[in-house]
């Protein structure tokens, strides 16, 4: 087993060999006809991916659920769908797009335990085209998950987190808000008619931004500023090096129709169990984002950790309960629709920062003929991101003067 990735492993050592002499300018574009995963002799599997230039690359293997991933630097992904590319039965499905600034994925769900044989990417010295093949064999379900996991490479992975920024006082500002726009690069969320969760969030949150920064109380952080995949740890991060005062993290997710559940704006707190079964749903399809993108988060927290966390939500979490009140009241009063339930919790990864007030709230439900007509009008959004602004100023009003009261 460990012949597979000793293989996978040299690649990344090998390129600046194999890619001498190449100018890499622009980006790579995936040559479509030339491209495709299909089963391969021996109950085998076969990619191989045609680019228009060679690029950085690496391959392995996650487990539970098992999956082989594929990194790049940047490609240009036009054209490119899962019906084109795919035509296996030992691979279930296939999703690919930008992971971070910079940098791509692909990620290809493996119906069965698949492991790494040969690796390549060959390049024509005359025209630089590039054609990466990987063939994988079958193995046991042992040999599989001792096989798995993403090889630590500074080149590619995350810098350690950076030192946590020290908060102001409540009462001294601006106040640290950040927006976390759900999904991006490889998770589109949900879609419909043409739009994309990710697209409509960031949007909203662009516009948010602008309103709050502009009220002279407020800085704002975003946790990603365009279409680029930002993993849940990540996010969280995020608030922690801004030194967050209050974590918002915006969606507009689709149920189904006719529970009575999908529409108007609500707004989700942090609990172990989910407050009814649309909102486990809900919670369990955002916290796989990390995992149906090729992140293993397989890590737990100690004993200890999970004492202190727990102490320093018992102050957090009365406070946004308080928030999420205000946030709704303030919806209601600016005419912006608002669900029948509109408070709910469920156990939500993006929430459970102990330190920083957090909420997940649901903009609207691209389910909702009603929601989706909302979410796409500019100046319906401007209104609710006034609506918020005002919320938030009133909250922090109440805060500060309940401030020595909160651990009581």
């Amino acid at each position: 087993m460990s012949g597979f990735f000793r293989i996978v492993a040299l690649m990344l050592a090998l390129w600046p060999a194999a890619g001498q002499g190449q100018e890499l300018s622009a980006l790579a574009r995936v040559e479509v006809g030339h491209s495709q995963i299909k089963d391969a002799w021996g109950g085998g599997l076969s990619l191989e991916l045609a680019l228009s230039q060679g690029v950085p690359y690496r391959v392995y293997t996650l487990d539970d659920p098992r999956r082989l991933v594929l990194d790049f630097r940047e490609i240009d992904w036009t054209g490119v769908s899962k019906d084109v590319l795919l035509n296996a039965d030992r691979a279930s499905g296939v999703r690919f797009g930008a992971f971070r600034p910079g940098w791509s994925r692909m990620v290809v769900d493996l119906a069965e335990p698949l492991a790494p044989q040969t690796v390549e990417m060959k390049i024509d010295a005359e025209s630089g085209r590039a054609r990466l093949r990987v063939l994988l064999a079958k193995v046991s379900e042992e040999a599989f998950a001792a096989g798995a996991g993403a090889p630590y490479d500074p080149r590619w992975d995350l810098p350690p987190p950076a030192r946590v920024a020290k908060k102001q006082a409540q009462g001294e500002g601006p106040y640290v808000v950040v927006l976390d726009p759900g999904h991006g690069g490889i998770d589109p969320g949900a879609e419909r008619d043409g739009f994309r969760e990710k697209d409509l969030v960031l949007a909203f949150a662009r516009q948010l931004k602008e309103v709050l920064v502009r009220s002279g109380r407020f800085k704002v952080v975003l946790t990603r500023e365009d279409d680029s995949f930002v993993s849940l740890e990540r996010r969280i991060a995020i608030a922690h090096e801004a030194g967050a005062h209050m974590f918002l993290s915006l969606h507009a997710d689709a149920l189904a129709e006719g529970n009575g559940q999908a529409h108007g704006a609500t707004v989700y707190l942090l609990r172990d169990s989910a407050s009814d079964e649309a909102t486990r749903q809900l919670a369990e399809r955002h916290n796989r984002d990390d995992i149906l993108s090729g992140v293993d988060l397989s890590g737990q927290d100690d004993v200890v950790a999970g004492i202190l966390m727990d102490l320093a939500r018992q102050e957090t979490q009365p406070r946004a309960e308080r928030m999420a009140r205000t946030l709704v009241r303030g919806l209601k009063q600016a005419g912006t629709p608002v669900n029948s339930r509109p408070i709910r919790h469920a156990s939500f990864s993006v929430l459970k920062s102990a330190d920083i007030p957090s909420v997940l709230i649901e903009v609207g439900f691209m389910s909702s003929a009603r929601d989706m007509k909302n979410l796409t009008d500019r100046n319906w959004r401007f209104q609710t991101a006034v609506a918020l602004r005002d919320a938030l100023r009133q909250w922090l009003t109440e805060d500060a003067a309940l401030k020595d009261l909160v651990r009581h």
